[in-house]
Parts: C-alpha cells; sequence; structure tokens
C-alpha cells in the first residue's frame, strides 16, 4: 500500500482535499511547520504547486485545514451526559486536545495560528460549552471559560514542542536555565530547579488545568 505522501504506481492519484491534507500532516511530522511549504507539498503529491491553489487559496487556509484534522474526535472525550462531574468531563476534553496536538510534530504551532470553523472544532467547542452551560454556568461564563480552557491547553501544549528537541526528549534550554540560576543569586528559583527544569509536561499541565477548573468551580458558586 502507498503511503499518503508517494504517489501510486502509473498515474499519480487524483488531486483532491482529503489527500491534500493528509499529505500535508505526513510532511508536518517528518520535517517540522517551518519545512513544509507549497513547493515541497506539491512535489510530495507529483503535482504542478498551482494545483494546490484549487483547494486552499493561501498556506494558511492549508494550515486551517490541518488544524481541523487534528481536531478529529477530541470532541469525543466529553462522553454523555452524566458521564462524570462537569469539570472531569472538561478536563477529558482539553487532555484529548493536548493529545490531539502532540500528535503532530508542531501541531499547538499550526493549530494556534488558526481559526477554523469546520466541524470538528466546533464540535469540541460546542461539546465544552454545553458541558459547562449543563453544569449550571451563564452562557458568558461559558464562552469565556470556553477561551480559557483552549488558550490554557493549545498555549502549554505549544511551550511543550518547544522545550523538547525533535527525537531526543530533551529539554531545549534546561541546561541553560540552569547554568543561569547557579550563577546568580536566585535562592527560591534554585530550590525549585527539579521541577522548573522537568520533562514531566503531563504533571505540568495537570497542575495548570486543576487550578483552572477549581477556579471556575468557584466563579460557579
Amino acid at each position: 500500500m502507498s503511503s499518503p505522501s508517494s504517489p501510486t504506481r502509473g498515474r499519480p492519484a487524483r488531486l483532491d482535499r482529503a489527500r491534500t491534507v493528509r499529505t500535508a500532516l505526513v510532511l508536518l511530522n517528518e520535517s517540522g511547520l517551518d519545512a513544509l511549504t507549497m513547493r515541497r507539498l506539491a512535489d510530495a503529491m507529483d503535482v504542478r504547486a498551482g494545483a494546490l491553489y484549487r483547494y486552499f487559496a493561501t498556506k494558511q487556509d492549508l494550515l486551517t485545514a490541518m488544524a481541523e484534522r487534528m481536531a478529529d474526535k477530541v470532541a469525543d472525550a466529553a462522553g454523555p451526559t452524566g458521564d462524570g462531574d462537569w469539570s472531569e468531563r472538561a478536563a477529558r476534553l482539553a487532555r484529548a486536545l493536548r493529545t490531539a496536538l502532540l500528535a503532530h510534530r508542531d501541531g499547538a504551532r499550526v493549530f494556534a495560528g488558526t481559526h477554523s470553523t469546520g466541524p470538528n472544532t466546533l464540535n469540541f467547542a460546542d461539546s465544552l460549552v454545553g458541558v459547562l452551560r449543563e453544569a449550571g454556568f451563564g452562557d458568558d461564563e461559558a464562552a469565556r471559560a470556553l477561551y480559557a480552557v483552549t488558550s490554557f491547553t493549545v498555549g502549554h501544549t505549544l511551550e511543550e514542542q518547544a522545550a523538547l528537541r525533535p527525537g531526543d526528549g530533551e529539554p531545549a534550554d534546561a541546561g541553560v536555565l540552569r547554568e543561569a540560576v547557579t550563577a546568580g543569586t536566585y535562592p527560591h528559583l534554585a530550590a525549585t530547579l527539579p521541577v522548573l527544569t522537568s520533562t514531566d509536561f503531563t504533571a505540568h499541565f495537570e497542575f495548570g488545568l486543576r487550578l483552572l477548573l477549581d477556579g471556575l468551580r468557584a466563579v460557579r458558586r
């Protein structure tokens, strides 16, 4: 079976929107966002670069479609009404979004720069707002909570992916930070260096998510 990034033997596969997005995600995972160009994508699909603009007027349109594809099935994490309390359901949605972005190299960078109105993204947003409204939050509170949870999740994942070198799992600036702190007079930072330089980003994420949800719980009272 041929890979999404390679044409089949004989006549090249017909160009279509879904195949273009799949191939773009393969290239993203192989080389990262900075190396993803329309020309390189066209070469991978064995078409002229101009043919891609039939479906995507700009590279930004392509990135938006890629972000939408990343969000596939994220909304399912909420589960049906009554499947856990509101905070656990909201947490599952945030975790599912983080997992979806981490599944792709530079996934958070792609997602953060787009504003998709496709069904996957809207279903995620609708599910989270629905969880909050069903829990008794007002419409304004639910809408702002959506922004808060999404911004935290995407921002955290953006920093997480930026902090790790592709392939080796090491924090890119941990040594630099350690040297700067130990060379100066920063007793409080020195005491917390093990956590500040830790690669346990799941623990960092869960701590921040808990603070956010506890804050929302206080608003709801």
